[in-house]
């Protein structure tokens, strides 16, 4: 299986000449880093897209990515509406519509699982509003135009292996138990975005979960003055301390093979 990172939370993921996308979000604004060269035709033959969750950082390019590539794109009923309202035939629209609802796209074995998304804490926030100033409407235009929805977690079996994707690190310990207790995860992917504390939360979601193998993402600095990079040295620092498990940090359009 091949992955490459498109920033964000966005992946494209590849395995016998089959490929599918989860987030994929290539819009970027200006002073973003890194930024992103790639355009909707650039990304090749998709046959699934999945969607985490509504927001605009997962959501926006979708209805572009979907007409170039013909692609099913499967995610929340929310997250649906938003894209039929963006234009998106909806007969190319998959709805989940129950925990666990599972599919086959090409050879990925694929299950959603509803999840949570990570409250943004004080400071957090307090921060974010002083970056942003005077352009708080129009930052808060984009959330009410793109809303969350019901956030999905996602597992994939492909080529003997069990890789789970989380768009926001929202997920419960109760959440955690229980994916675990579904079997071993050989690669988790998580986002470090969206709170203060974010490398503590998403190494209490490894901790949980104890996969072969880590890849963090979403850190970058995708939108500002919304978004900032996020130091995740703490992250890779506790990832350090837990030597089961192996770390992988990826490049921006470096396609990678993590599970060679």
């Amino acid at each position: 299986m091949k992955l490459q990172w498109l920033g964000t939370a966005g992946f494209w993921f590849e395995s016998r000449g089959k490929a599918i996308l989860i987030d994929p979000y290539l819009s970027r604004n200006p002073g973003a880093c890194p930024g992103q060269v790639l355009k909707p035709k650039d990304l090749g033959e998709i046959s699934h897209i999945l969607i985490s969750h509504g927001h605009f950082d997962h959501l926006m390019d979708v209805p572009a990515i979907a007409r170039q590539t013909s692609a099913r794109v499967v995610c929340s009923p929310e997250a649906a509406e938003t894209l039929v309202k963006k234009g998106m035939d909806r007969r190319q629209i998959d709805v989940v519509e129950k925990d666990g609802q599972g599919f086959e796209a090409g050879f990925f074995r694929v299950r959603a699982f509803y999840s949570a998304h990570v409250r943004f804490d004080l400071e957090l926030m307090a921060k974010t509003l002083v970056r942003v100033g005077c352009r708080v409407f129009a930052i808060l235009a984009l959330f009410t135009t793109y809303p969350c929805g019901q956030v999905l977690s996602w597992r994939m079996e492909v080529e003997g292996r069990t890789v789970h994707f989380f768009g926001s690190a929202g997920a419960t310990a109760q959440e955690l138990s229980r994916l675990r207790r579904l079997g071993f995860v050989d690669l988790l992917l998580v986002p470090l975005q969206g709170h203060s504390r974010i490398c503590h939360i998403c190494l209490s979601m490894v901790r949980r979960l104890q996969p072969a193998m880590v890849i963090p993402h979403h850190h970058d600095d995708f939108y500002p003055p919304l978004s900032q990079a996020v130091d995740i040295r703490p992250f890779l620092d506790g990832l350090a301390r837990m030597p089961e498990t192996r770390v992988m940090v990826p490049e921006l359009n470096r396609k990678m093979r993590p599970m060679d």
